[in-house]
């Protein structure tokens, strides 16, 4: 079954466009990659600082792929400075999908 994560990543107050636009940029570079099966971007109504991403990848294959791309290490580069600490990151597997 799949594997889905849940990253939670604050910007740093002042730095929420730039880190907005490293992340749209990745969306389509991600959706591009083999065993992705979901990539989307969501930013909080509430806290303008707050991005996060549903990612779901066909297997744990997929997912250490994804984290090995050039496009990975691109966005590493383009947000240091600018985002506030560690992403959260949540892993979960699939059971059952309807």
């Amino acid at each position: 079954m799949s594997i889905s994560i849940i990253a939670k990543i604050k910007a740093k107050a002042g730095s929420e466009a730039q880190v907005e636009t490293a992340f749209k940029e990745m969306v389509e570079k991600v959706r591009s990659e083999p065993g992705c099966l979901a990539y989307v971007l969501h930013k909080s109504p509430t806290d303008p600082t707050q991005f996060v991403f549903y990612e779901s990848y066909k297997d744990q294959a997929a997912v250490e792929a994804h984290r090995g791309t050039p496009h990975m290490a691109e966005l590493n580069g383009k947000l240091r400075g600018l985002v506030d600490g560690r992403p959260q990151v949540e892993m979960l597997s699939e059971i059952i999908r309807r």
